[in-house]
């Protein structure tokens, strides 16, 4: 069944309080998706030349402060730290190809689950309620935010099989829905250098929209294309650096709803999540079109 939620904040204030209001929608997400849950959330840009890499070790007491001595000592710079449940952001010195290689290299135990200048992302197995408060969802800042709840019907409950799934830098894709041709599209988007870790198919339409992305799409005509390459059902919430956007497939029988203020721009599975925002009565509410791609982005500074 799964739930997603996304909200972008137009207002500062709502930038403040950005993590607050998305633990709110996604607890309301509970009961769609007991197995796990996850966030992608974009704020505190790395510095020019750097980049943001979050990563996780299943053990709590994974030694991250050597992790971030060793980063420092090889690759020439300083290394920022911040920890979260049993995920870690480090910020280093070197762009995020040079980053993920390095710790490919250096430390293989560790999972890396985003990289880019923006994004960190959160998953873990386990009830969604339990999952905000142990990563302190409330009292993360940022400019916007994706979430996930999931019911594993198509492959194992494991932090690898969680949403959301970052394939590209900066990118990341949450989806409600089943694909059926994700066997036979994995294959060949290996063969272009799309990298798989899981069985998932909603991690092939992550792999799929990284590489129309690569060959020069924009955000918009990457997943239009998607009506055409995927086969199934599916309500997806797609972010970037600067925004994100939504799909529904053209039957569109995978439930969302949409809402627009002056403060805020937010989607969901059900209402009941959007509820929880403030002015939520005063916003213009929609559902999404099938086959119609919704995006928002950051006007530039």
């Amino acid at each position: 069944m799964c739930g997603i939620v996304g909200l972008f904040a137009k207002d500062p204030d709502i930038e403040q309080a950005l993590g607050r209001h998305l633990e709110q929608m996604l607890v309301q997400m509970n009961d769609r998706g007991p197995d796990s849950a996850g966030v992608a959330v974009y704020r505190d840009p790395a510095d020019p030349g750097g980049s943001k890499l979050t990563l996780q070790h299943a053990d709590p007491g994974y030694d991250w402060e050597a992790l971030r001595g060793e980063a420092e000592e090889q690759l020439g710079g300083p290394v920022g730290l911040s920890l979260r449940a049993n995920h870690a952001v480090v910020r280093l010195p070197v762009d995020a190809e040079a980053g993920e290689a390095w710790v490919r290299d250096a430390h293989p135990e560790v999972r890396l689950m985003s990289a880019g200048t923006v994004i960190e992302l959160y998953k873990e197995v386990g009830l969604p309620r339990d999952f905000a408060r142990r990563f302190a969802l409330s009292d993360i800042a940022g400019s916007h935010a994706l979430g996930h709840t999931r019911m594993a019907t198509e492959s194992r409950v494991t932090t690898d099989g969680s949403h959301p799934f970052s394939t590209g830098l900066d990118l990341c894709l949450v989806h409600n829905g089943s694909l059926s041709n994700h066997n036979r599209l994995r294959v060949s988007l290996r063969r272009e250098g799309i990298v798989f870790r899981t069985e998932n198919d909603s991690e092939v339409a992550a792999g799929y929209l990284t590489w129309r992305l690569r060959e020069g799409d924009s955000l918009t005509e990457a997943l239009e294309s998607c009506l055409t390459a995927l086969d199934g059902f599916y309500t997806f919430a797609v972010g970037t650096a600067d925004g994100f956007a939504v799909l529904r497939d053209p039957i569109a029988c995978k439930p969302a709803v949409m809402a627009e203020t002056d403060e805020w721009v937010a989607m969901a599975s059900e209402y009941r999540a959007i509820a929880v925002l403030p002015g939520a009565d005063q916003a213009r509410i929609w559902e999404p079109e099938p086959a119609t791609v919704y995006s928002w982005e950051r006007q530039p500074v």
